[in-house]
């Protein structure tokens, strides 16, 4: 495995981040001919659209791109951002078919249907939920399969794997650092909605595998910018704070205003640790003097600034936190095409167990279509943040 962590560093950030499959490449064993699984066809049917790279295999990029103002913008670094990971993988193998999705179900849907009937063998996003299911219902019909950005849970399944960082993987590396630091009473103030509800079945699972307990979870109505019901919530926590060892607070736009309440209520902030996530990752969250001293998840840095600065050097502006999914993705393609044979896109090697490195560290697929990512441990200063534990570089045997 050492050897395959300094392979994966050698060179410029093409070749450091040609380890999207390093963590693979090594293992034989793991990799090798799938019998029965499809190659590239000779004679491939004629592209409608953009296309990037002359590979001879095909991969689908399903973007919003008329899906109008932030989608729109979204799937325009995404386009650019995978094809800066063509230019940096040198002799990649892979021809990438851009499919618009508009962002809906229907479009995507669509752009499936076209790009696999122009020959695509795996379909890189949809980004949004809905396009990821319409996706889903033409690629699972046709055996081939998805590695989507969309973060909701709900559109993973087995073949339809979510590349992005979802809430139980920060519940689960936060809550499990804050055991190893002796929290061991805990207590949660989540939002009223979709991600509060999966936040909260994690952070239950986490909590209870890291044997401690539960004081108290309170869940909050936001209407506008009225704070009264968070506020409410989160002097109920407080009153039981003699309890409470850490507070788990995982949206970071009303994170400072939590930690500001909890202290003028009485609660010691330097003993009573606040956890976050990584929506935390947020000038306005790092810079609040309130969360001096709190902990949240998040991806090493390192990879993304280095990737930020190329990307800034080729289209004049910073690219958004999320494009890093489409360089990875892109790379992930092109590097298994190069180092897994006809077996390249096979659910056995997708969801090694080893996992891929990219930009934001190790991750890995499993086979209901979520993931596992090697994420650091961050401490806000309250004019930024710091590393206090860093990110693994592999995953642990039997992990």
């Amino acid at each position: 495995m050492r050897g395959c962590a300094a392979k994966a560093r050698l060179g410029s950030l093409g070749a450091m981040l040609a380890g999207a499959v390093a963590l693979t490449g090594c293992m034989g064993s793991s990799l090798g001919e799938y019998p029965g699984y499809p190659s590239t066809p000779d004679g491939q049917p004629a592209t409608t659209g953009e296309t990037l790279g002359t590979g001879t295999v095909r991969v689908g990029l399903l973007l919003p791109m008329s899906g109008g103002g932030s989608a729109s913008s979204i799937a325009t670094v995404f386009r650019n951002t995978a094809e800066l990971a063509l230019s940096d993988f040198q002799g990649a193998d892979i021809q990438i078919l851009v499919k618009d999705t508009a962002g809906t179900a229907a479009g995507g849907k669509a752009a499936a249907q076209a790009a696999i009937s122009e020959g695509a063998e795996l379909l890189l996003g949809p980004v949004f939920a809905p396009a990821v299911g319409g996706a889903g219902s033409v690629a699972r019909a046709s055996g081939v399969p998805i590695v989507a950005f969309s973060s909701d849970e709900a559109v993973a399944s087995r073949g339809i794997y979510l590349l992005s960082f979802l809430p139980r993987g920060d519940v689960r590396r936060i809550v499990t650092y804050a055991a190893s630091q002796r929290k061991r009473s805990f207590a949660a103030l989540l939002p009223d909605d979709t991600y509060g509800a999966v936040a909260e079945a994690a952070f239950r699972q986490e909590v209870g595998r890291a044997g401690a307990r539960i004081v108290t979870i309170e869940r909050y109505k936001v209407q506008g910018g009225d704070t009264t019901d968070i506020a409410e919530k989160a002097r109920r926590i407080a009153a039981n704070a003699s309890q409470i060892d850490a507070v788990f607070v995982p949206a970071g736009n009303v994170a400072p205003f939590v930690a500001q309440t909890l202290t003028t209520s009485g609660v010691n902030l330097a003993t009573t640790k606040m956890l976050g996530s990584g929506q935390w990752e947020a000038t306005q969250v790092l810079n609040a003097p309130p969360l001096s001293g709190a902990w949240y998840p998040g991806p090493d840095g390192a990879g993304f600034k280095a990737f930020a600065e190329r990307y800034r050097a080729a289209h004049g502006s910073a690219p958004p936190r999320n494009a890093s999914l489409a360089y990875d993705a892109t790379i992930l393609a092109a590097g298994l095409v190069r180092s897994a044979g006809a077996s390249r896109f096979s659910e056995r090697v997708l969801t090694n167990r080893d996992g891929f490195l990219g930009i934001d560290g190790v991750f890995r697929f499993n086979r209901d279509g979520l993931n596992q990512r090697g994420l650091a441990i961050y401490e806000v200063t309250g004019s930024g943040s710091r590393v206090i534990a860093p990110a693994p570089r592999s995953f642990g045997s039997g992990s």
